[in-house]
Parts: C-alpha cells; sequence; structure tokens
C-alpha cells in the first residue's frame, strides 16, 4: 500500500467550509479538528469523507462492510474482542512521506462506555433506552489535512502500490480537489426554526440526589473512594446535526472537537480530555499515554485574577486529593498493558487554561509492552476515571445499580487509529448525541464522601448548559 497525497494553500479556507463542501451527499464522513489547546493539540485538523470500509458492533456481534469485509463473504460474526479485530483491520504499515502526520487514514469512530461490558465483569441488567451500536468505526475513502502551523492542506489517500492503483488515488484526490475549489454549498442550519428546544431529563431531581445518597453510603462503608453518577437530558432537534457543532465550537471551543456522521447518528463533541494516545517510535516502541483531568476554576477577568485563581486550584486540598486518586487510576489502567518499568508521570499537576476555564492536568506514560497492540490502551484505560470513578470496577458496578439505563457514547471514546497504530481518542464527554430526531446530552460528576446530593445535582445542570445553549444558537440560526 502507498500513500498519495498533493498539497494546497489554506489561506482562503477553514476546516468547517471545507467539510461543508467535502461531505456533500456522503453518508459516512467527519471532522476532527482543535480550537484550542496550542501546537500539542491544535496544529491539524482532519476531514474524511466516505466509508471504503466500515465496522459496527453490538455487544460481541460484528457487521463489517467494504473493504473491512471477510473474504469468505460473511460479515456478521460473533466476536470475543471486537477491538482486536478493528485492529486487524485497519493495521497496514506504510511510509508516511514527511510533511504528513501520522494520522493520514486507518479509521475514524467512536467506542461506548458499555463497550467495557466485554472486557470486565460487571452487571447488565438496564436497559439500552438509545439502541447504538457499542463500536462504530469507518475507514475514509480519503483524509483532508489541514497543517495550521504550514498554513497547508494535505488531500492525502492510500492504494496499492501500482498503475492501477496510482489512477484511483489520482481519482480520489482529483474528486477532493475539485469539491474543495467548488462553491460553498447551502449551509445547512442557517434557517432560523420557530421550534425552541425544552429538554426532560432520565431522573427526577429527587431521583438524581438518591442515587448520590445511596453512592455516598457505600464510600463510607469503604466501598468506593469516589463514583461518577450521571443524567440524560433529551429533547427535539429540527435544525441540522452540523448547525450543532459549528454552535458547540463557539459556546464551548476545546482541545477535542469532532462531528461524526454516520447517516442514522450524529456525534457532536468538545471534549477537553485525553482518554489515550499512543504514538510508535523509532526502533519498533511505541509510547502509550493518558491525560487525567481533575480540579476546574473559571478563567480570571485579569491576569492578575487568573493568576490568582490559579494558584487557589493547586492549594485546595479536595481538588488536590481527587486529582492524585484519579492520576493512580492512570497508572494502573498503564501498567497493566505497559512494559515493566516504564510507567512515569510528566506533567505532574500542571495547569492547562481555556477559554473559559482551567483544570489541573497530569501526563501519564509507558512503553507498551511487547504483544499488547493500539487498541489493548483503549480498553484498558476505557472507561476513564473521569466518569467511572475509583476503585473503577466497583464504581462501575455501583453506577449500573444506581442508573437506570445504559450509557451509550457517554463516558467512551472517540478519535482515530491510523494505518501504523498511531491513536488519539479522547473521553466523550461534553458530546451530544443526536438521532431520530432527537438531541441526547449526558452529564455528571464526580461524588466523594462529604459531597452535597443537591449541589451535585445543580453541577450536572450547569454542565449540561453550554451544550443546551448551543442547540438553541443552532435551532435560532447560524
Amino acid at each position: 500500500m502507498k500513500v498519495y497525497f498533493k498539497s494546497m494553500t489554506a489561506d482562503l479556507e477553514t476546516p468547517v467550509s471545507a467539510y461543508l463542501k467535502l461531505a456533500q451527499g456522503e453518508k459516512n464522513s467527519f471532522l476532527l479538528e482543535s480550537v484550542e489547546g496550542g501546537e500539542r493539540y491544535a496544529r491539524y485538523s482532519f476531514i474524511g469523507v466516505g466509508a471504503r470500509g466500515k465496522m459496527v458492533s453490538r455487544g460481541h456481534e460484528v457487521a463489517l462492510e467494504g473493504s473491512f469485509s471477510d473474504p469468505s463473504g460473511i460479515n456478521a460474526h460473533w466476536i470475543k474482542d471486537p477491538l482486536e479485530l478493528l485492529y486487524n483491520k485497519v493495521y497496514a504499515p506504510v511510509e508516511v512521506p514527511d510533511p504528513l502526520p501520522h494520522f493520514i487514514g486507518g479509521a475514524v469512530g467512536y467506542t461506548s462506555y458499555d463497550l467495557i461490558r466485554l472486557y470486565e465483569t460487571l452487571p447488565d441488567s438496564n436497559p439500552d433506552e438509545l439502541n447504538l451500536p457499542d463500536l462504530q468505526f469507518f475507514a475514509p475513502e480519503g483524509v483532508v489535512i489541514f497543517d495550521h502551523v504550514k498554513h497547508v492542506v494535505f488531500l492525502v489517500c492510500t492504494e496499492e502500490s501500482s498503475s492501477a492503483g496510482e489512477m484511483r488515488a489520482q481519482d480520489t484526490l482529483n474528486l477532493l480537489e475539485r469539491r474543495l475549489r467548488g462553491p460553498l454549498p447551502d449551509v445547512p442550519g442557517s434557517m432560523p426554526s420557530s421550534e425552541k428546544a425544552e429538554f426532560v431529563s432520565n431522573r427526577t431531581q429527587a431521583e438524581f440526589e438518591a442515587a448520590v445518597e445511596k453512592g455516598i453510603e457505600y464510600i463510607r462503608a469503604g466501598d468506593i473512594f469516589q463514583f461518577v453518577p450521571s443524567q440524560r437530558f433529551t429533547g427535539p432537534l429540527t435544525t441540522h446535526p452540523f448547525a450543532l457543532y459549528r454552535a458547540l465550537r463557539q459556546v464551548n471551543p476545546s482541545p477535542y472537537l469532532g462531528y461524526l456522521d454516520f447517516g442514522d447518528v450524529q456525534l457532536v463533541a468538545g471534549s477537553p480530555e485525553t482518554l489515550c494516545r499512543s504514538t510508535p517510535q523509532v526502533g519498533g516502541k511505541v509510547k502509550i499515554e493518558t491525560r487525567p483531568i481533575a480540579g476546574t476554576r473559571r478563567r480570571g477577568k485579569t491576569p492578575q485574577e487568573d493568576l490568582a485563581l490559579e494558584q487557589e486550584l493547586l492549594a485546595d486540598e479536595k481538588e488536590r486529593a481527587e486529582h492524585l486518586m484519579l492520576l493512580d487510576l492512570g497508572r494502573n489502567d498503564l501498567g497493566r498493558i505497559a512494559e515493566y518499568g516504564t510507567v512515569q508521570v510528566e506533567d505532574y499537576f500542571t495547569i492547562e487554561r481555556y477559554s473559559h476555564v482551567m483544570h489541573i492536568v497530569s501526563g501519564v506514560t509507558a512503553t507498551l509492552a511487547a504483544g499488547k497492540n493500539t487498541l489493548d490502551v483503549l480498553s484498558s484505560t476505557l472507561p476513564m476515571g473521569t466518569v467511572s470513578g475509583a476503585p473503577k470496577i466497583r464504581a462501575m458496578a455501583i453506577i449500573d445499580e444506581l442508573e437506570t439505563t445504559r450509557r451509550g457514547p457517554y463516558g467512551g471514546a472517540f478519535g482515530y487509529l491510523a494505518f501504523d497504530g498511531s491513536m488519539d481518542m479522547a473521553l466523550t464527554l461534553r458530546t451530544m448525541v443526536v438521532t431520530d430526531g432527537k438531541v441526547h446530552i449526558q452529564t455528571g460528576g464526580g461524588v466523594v464522601f462529604d459531597s452535597v446530593p443537591a449541589l451535585e445535582y445543580q453541577e450536572s445542570l450547569d454542565k449540561a448548559a453550554a451544550m443546551m445553549r448551543a442547540v438553541q444558537m443552532a435551532e435560532a440560526g447560524l
């Protein structure tokens, strides 16, 4: 397999306008970008259109399409480990030309919170009200990459290293270029709707607070140190889902912004948090990473107030204790699949600033153990302690007891897996799920022994507010 690409000047195009031009009529497409985070996060934006191959799983039942299809012609299987199958379908070492990043193709998609039930023994009696796949990834026909440092756009695809492969590649690249150089289509969601979104939670306030109180009883009994209850808000959506994405990137600029369209469901994501990342190194080793976030303050109105809030946050014993608990959990998660003695903490208790808030963040890194692959990192870290608790498995069992439905995409992961095994997966937080003319918003917060149920309920509402505001903006017309 060979990488074929061409470049264009990027001074008259944005990732949003490029996506609108490229995704016309495509059932499967994505836009992954970052509005904040400096070069660590925000150098590249990725757009993919079309599905050369696709994999969808519900529990152990897996369906394959296109280039992911089984040579036998049987494309519905019972698979013990869907992540291993996905890795085997995507992994194809290619020589990536120098100006391009690691991700020049592979697969993009999401995993649900509930996928972990295939890898850990957990209760599973709650109904699945969203009825969405546990895993959904597709391999794009071509990828458009914005390099925001060099101000250039790369059009990329992969094909066989043959004259026939080169002809197919040129056809794909020419199609991408024609669309990019063409006019902007009608912008979805640009006309206002007369409807006003009204959201309904799947829990009453009394039910949510009772669940918090019951969880605190488990904490006081010594079962767990922390758990993360959540509630789901659902409302009607009359505008185009991409209008939600345009609104969300304004009201909630984030390191991990994503619009993933699978035809019958769309994820509109604005996550601040890395779930896991893997990067092949020279010599064949693979660096793996997770970056837990715990501890938040608003941004100051002046540089002096901003610094004072940073110092207050770093001195807050409760915030530090919660962060340390999640940091230890991250070290344990990576330790399960790391080469012995390589787990270390980088960026210990650093402050990362965003437009509205600042967070305490630490980085945990390691070297992937021999015999393990990139998606073993995903199954080991999923779900993050930020959305489950500690100890993780017991906290998840308590969540299953106290919540009334499966979580679906909330608390899972979204991102990409590259041909060379590179991976960057964000924690699915601050994400809207659109399906069947409805938009679903799920939020929660960490509960410890001295948490106040009424305040935890209010925190859940506060976290949902920015996404609800994005829905209102989109419905009003952008």
